[in-house]
This record gives C-alpha cells, sequence and structure tokens, in this order.
C-alpha cells in the first residue's frame, strides 16, 4: 500500500503564505496523478490542485493565480505554494495520489490524514 503524509500548515494572517508538502511511500509502482483537496467546516471536500506523471497541472479557479503545485524529481513528493492568502482559503487540507503498486491490478486512490491551514482576518 502507499502512504501519504502532509506537512506544513499551520496558522497565517490573510496575505500571508504557506508551503504545504506532501511526501508518497510504499509499494509505489507508477503514480498516474497527486493533488491537493480541501474541506472547510460545513462544506463538502473540493479540488485545489493536481498534477500530472507527465506534469500537466489544473487549478480550482477560486486558487488560481495564488496557489501552485509541484513535485520533487523522484515524483514522490508534492507540494502547494500557497500564496495571497484569504480567510476563505481556511480548511483542512488533503493530499491525494492515484498509484500504481506491486499488489493491485489497477490504480487505486490514497489519501493522507490531512494538514490544518488557518487564515486569520
Amino acid at each position: 500500500q502507499v502512504q501519504l503524509v502532509e506537512s506544513g500548515g499551520g496558522l497565517v494572517q490573510a496575505g500571508g503564505s504557506l508551503r504545504l508538502s506532501c511526501a508518497a511511500s510504499g509499494s509505489i509502482l507508477s503514480i498516474n496523478v497527486m493533488g491537493w483537496y480541501r474541506q472547510a467546516p460545513g462544506k463538502q471536500r473540493e479540488l485545489v490542485a493536481t498534477i500530472t506523471s507527465g506534469g500537466s497541472t489544473n487549478y480550482a479557479d477560486s486558487v488560481k493565480g495564488r496557489f501552485t503545485i509541484s513535485r520533487n524529481n523522484a515524483r514522490t513528493t508534492v507540494y502547494l505554494q500557497m500564496n495571497s492568502l484569504k480567510p476563505e482559503d481556511t480548511a483542512l487540507y488533503y493530499c491525494n495520489g492515484n498509484f500504481r503498486t506491486w499488489t493491485a491490478t489497477q490504480p487505486v486512490n490514497y489519501w493522507g490524514q490531512g494538514t490544518q491551514v488557518t487564515v486569520s482576518s
């Protein structure tokens, strides 16, 4: 199986920046896509940004121009650089990945435990 560990969350003032990291480990055969989702209190989980194995990126309209998703050279760690943070960005941020493993015959989604981002006004 695959383990995803997020880090980098915290409390920042509006207009500030944070950089989230997600490290993937385990019996990874290949990675199709990795990304970030977030869930605010009382709201459904929503897509923030994704990056494919080929490097293509996708962003929610609400974060486009402010957030940047990237990865390390081994493609096992994904980052989310968050600039110009707003109070509405406050949420629990989850790392997600779609992986092929040595023990599965089809790709499987894995989720991290989440890291809290709180933006004060």
